[in-house]
């Protein structure tokens, strides 16, 4: 059961217990609220009577009643609210933790604001599910079938008078699950679609003022934001038409029962207190069944939210051996083939070996497979076939945070936080000194740039890093490699934003931290890749060349190629 619960609504183990403890609370709830029912009941029937009114022991039960419906609202409040606000935030770090082992495959299908939607909007649509509506939900159920079967040893035709709208109420509504799915799917779709227009516009907001674009961007976002606006509303009337009609529907329970109690009353088949019973448990029976069937569409409606965070929780997460076996640090490719999607292939039989101690450079026309084949080597995806092993040991079978430990990796896209420059470059090596902060700082050439700055190494850089240059920010993030001192360095277009001089130092600072150590470096200018021990180069996915500068130039290459119309670009002049 608790397994059942768990993957349904996804819980944890204590999240689905609580559930199941917050469900029996509020069962009490609506029994204990069904007590004074019965003293009414009594009251009359001793005055319809004739009998003694004990005035003292009416008040004694009148307030044991108001102890005991306290007394269940107060565990009902902290098996509901507190238990599931416990559980929202074990959601939230779950997730998280689901994500930082995720493959980077999934994310490649995902974008940023879905993923932010999932972890923040759905979390907190589960969180008002599980503390408003789902106990409230089950405990009135069941309490409404416990009353139910009581009614029927008084009087079983007065019993279906009173309850025939009940099943029918939630057939009604049971039938709108499709119809309701529709329109919120729709409403979801909408929704991202929106979230990504207003994120692109924030992230690309210069370039927009750039281009005088901003109008006729922002007209269609409007359509955008209107397009959530009548699918917001198609949903709100698709659940409506069910939900109302429902409750207007429960409202004749009470008319049946006053109509076949007054024909059994004239009958004789019944008493005036029978029929006083009934009428006065039918006023109170679809009180927390009304409340139920207008949630009902919103616990329809969650499905949705459940199967996209059961998404992230059900993906295959990417395992293995948390202590490597290899011995040393080569990385080779064995007939890796490779692919983002189905029926695509972005490497095909790639084979080559970048040597512990050496630099090996990856060079190729853009969309050749050179940054596929660098975050293949540390195992960001896993490959369709072949295999990739470093030192002899198969990295498929490495727990990928234990593999991750001997890279130092500087793709092109840096990624910085909103710190100081310090905790930047720290990001590298968490119990790093000030001083190996500053030493790899100084190695990267971000000295004299740092103490430009008005705090120094204490100034705050904004969100990625949005007061540095391009080449600043580059520098930082060859300083975190630097720091880190991995045995095995990945280099994704890391001097592209720098210039020459700067590219010479930066160049000159790799040189000293690569002695036994294994480099792989990817690189579109041909004089960063000059004094690489080995160069392979990729076309369209597939190994066409491999060997030293000197033995490809000495060839009618593709490097040879490279290099000669790099040469005559360098020459180029404004006419």
């Amino acid at each position: 059961m608790l397994n059942k619960l768990m993957k349904r609504y996804a819980l944890s183990k204590q999240g689905a217990i609580d559930f199941i403890k917050a469900c029996i609370a509020c069962i009490l709830v609506d029994l204990s609220l069904m007590i004074p029912v019965g003293l009414l009941y009594y009251l009359v029937e001793d005055l319809i009577n004739g009998n003694k009114i004990d005035v003292i022991g009416y008040v004694i039960k009148t307030i044991g009643c108001l102890i005991l419906i306290v007394v269940t609202n107060y565990f009902k409040y902290n098996l509901t609210f507190f238990t599931t606000y416990k559980e929202s935030g074990v959601r939230r770090i779950s997730l998280a933790e689901t994500l930082r082992k995720l493959p980077l495959s999934f994310f490649s299908k995902k974008d940023a604001s879905d993923l932010t939607s999932v972890i923040l909007n759905d979390s907190t649509t589960l969180e008002h599910n599980f503390s408003h509506i789902m106990p409230q939900f089950v405990g009135s159920i069941i309490s409404t079938c416990i009353i139910a079967i009581s009614l029927f040893f008084f009087n079983w035709k007065l019993a279906i008078a009173s309850l025939w709208v009940l099943p029918v109420t939630l057939l009604i509504v049971g039938l709108s699950n499709k119809v309701q799915n529709f329109f919120d799917r729709k409403k979801k779709k909408a929704y991202l679609k929106c979230s990504d227009g207003v994120q692109e516009c924030i992230e690309t907001l210069k370039e927009l003022k750039s281009m005088n674009s901003e109008e006729q961007y922002m007209e269609g976002l409007k359509t955008k934001i209107k397009d959530v606006e009548k699918k917001s509303m198609l949903a709100e009337l698709g659940t409506a038409m069910f939900v109302m009609s429902s409750t207007i529907l429960l409202k004749f329970g009470i008319a049946t029962v006053a109509l076949v109690g007054s024909s059994l009353l004239i009958k004789g088949e019944i008493d005036i207190m029978t029929f006083f019973m009934f009428l006065l448990v039918v006023s109170r029976i679809y009180e927390p069944m009304g409340g139920t069937l207008i949630n009902l569409a919103v616990i329809i409606s969650q499905k949705l939210t459940i199967e996209r965070m059961n998404e992230f929780n059900n993906f295959k997460i990417q395992k293995g051996d948390k202590k490597l076996s290899n011995k040393g640090y080569d990385i080779e490719f064995k007939n890796v083939g490779f692919g983002y999607n189905a029926n695509e292939k972005v490497l095909e039989n790639v084979s080559f070996v970048a040597k512990q101690g050496e630099v090996t450079a990856l060079i190729g026309n853009s969309g050749s497979g050179k940054t596929t084949v660098s975050k293949l080597a540390a195992r960001f995806w896993d490959v369709d076939n072949g295999t990739i092993t470093l030192g002899g040991q198969d990295i498929s079978e490495v727990d990928p945070e234990a593999l991750l430990k001997n890279y130092s990796i500087v793709f092109q896209d840096v990624t910085l936080f909103d710190n100081t420059i310090m905790e930047n470059i720290r990001v590298g090596k968490k119990d790093a000194t000030d001083e190996e902060v500053l030493k790899a700082a100084k190695e990267a050439n971000c000295d004299d740039f740092i103490k430009r700055l008005p705090n120094g190494y204490n100034t705050m850089i904004g969100e990625n890093g949005s007061k540095l240059s391009g080449g600043e920010r580059q520098r930082i993030s060859i300083a975190r490699a630097l720091l880190k001192d991995s045995p095995v360095i990945l280099l994704d277009e890391a001097t592209a934003s720098l210039d020459a001089e700067n590219e010479t130092q930066i160049q000159e600072a790799i040189s000293k931290l690569i002695k036994n150590k294994t480099v792989l470096i990817i690189a579109h200018r041909m004089r960063t890749v000059t004094n690489a021990d080995k160069i392979v180069v990729l076309k369209d996915g597939k190994v066409t060349e491999m060997g030293t500068p000197n033995e490809l130039l000495e060839k009618n290459s593709i490097f040879k190629e490279m290099v000669s119309k790099q040469k005559a670009s360098l020459e180029w002049n404004i006419v």
